[in-house]
């Protein structure tokens, strides 16, 4: 599919580690650090935070790839710092704050992946809602290798992903998940050829972009946080978040238009 992008303006023109274009009601945000296959330092988390914040209000669906031959090596290890306890927390909240203004931001995000998806390149991918993998994508957290722990959120989002197994595995030893066995652990939901991602990852966006907003809404923010609850309490917040999206008046505009179209089509039948 293709979607005729024009660079974005004002605050998110001045975002200089991001290249952010705007399609319509979809947009392309790409990690722009080519050079350093895309490795994440402190000022990329912040320009990730303030572009998912500051998104057009005409944007319904967003599509995150990465520059170059890698969408992210993970942390850029030359400009990591020593850190006492408090600090070290401090700077793992920042990676959260800017981890959940994509999860539990306004619009689904469409990653779309290859080379390296490793250490931070995977829990940034790990926040996205739907994720496409080229073949060439591969995972990995070296994190135990390397004497540190995940601090982006990894360890909350990837187990719901791949399961606790799959990521002690991966964090103990090194090992490293090519694209089709990351689909079947579930660290994508799409594996298509290189190059053919980006194709992928608009159409998928722009079907999104296309639902009515309260019902992606619903399945972004209610969604993970049922699945959280136990089953009863999951069932009253469904019950709650149904009712709302149905009493919705853009979707009950498209519940009759469905019908009419429906009806229609059965007049045409008979």
């Amino acid at each position: 599919m293709t979607l005729n992008f024009t660079p974005a303006i004002g605050a998110l023109a001045a975002l200089d580690l991001l290249r952010i274009e705007i399609a319509d009601a979809v947009a392309h945000i790409r990690l722009n650090r080519p050079a350093k296959r895309n490795a994440v330092n402190d000022t990329l988390v912040a320009q990730l935070h303030s572009a998912f914040v500051s998104l057009p209000e005409a944007v319904k669906a967003v599509v995150l790839t990465g520059e170059g031959d890698h969408f992210c090596a993970g942390l850029d290890l030359s400009e990591l710092s020593e850190r006492s306890v408090a600090e070290g927390v401090i700077h793992s909240r920042t990676w959260h704050a800017a981890m959940d203004a994509i999860q539990f931001g306004r619009v689904p995000v469409v990653a779309v992946l290859h080379g390296a998806v490793v250490g931070g390149g995977l829990e940034i991918a790990s926040s996205c809602h739907l994720r496409v993998a080229e073949e060439s994508a591969y995972y990995g957290l070296p994190e135990g290798q390397r004497g540190i722990f995940v601090g982006g959120g990894g360890s909350a989002r990837v187990p719901r992903l791949a399961g606790v197994q799959t990521m002690t595995d991966m964090m103990l030893t090194g090992r490293v998940l090519d694209a089709h066995e990351g689909e079947r652990r579930g660290l994508s939901q799409y594996v298509v050829a290189n190059g053919a991602g980006f194709a992928k990852g608009c159409e998928l966006a722009a079907k999104i972009a296309s639902n009515a907003p309260l019902s992606n809404f619903a399945v972004m923010q209610a969604l993970p946080r049922i699945a959280d609850l136990s089953q009863s309490d999951g069932l009253f917040v469904e019950s709650l978040m149904a009712a709302i999206a149905q009493g919705d008046d853009a979707a009950k505009e498209r519940v009759r238009a469905f019908l009419e179209k429906r009806a229609g089509k059965v007049g045409k039948a008979s």
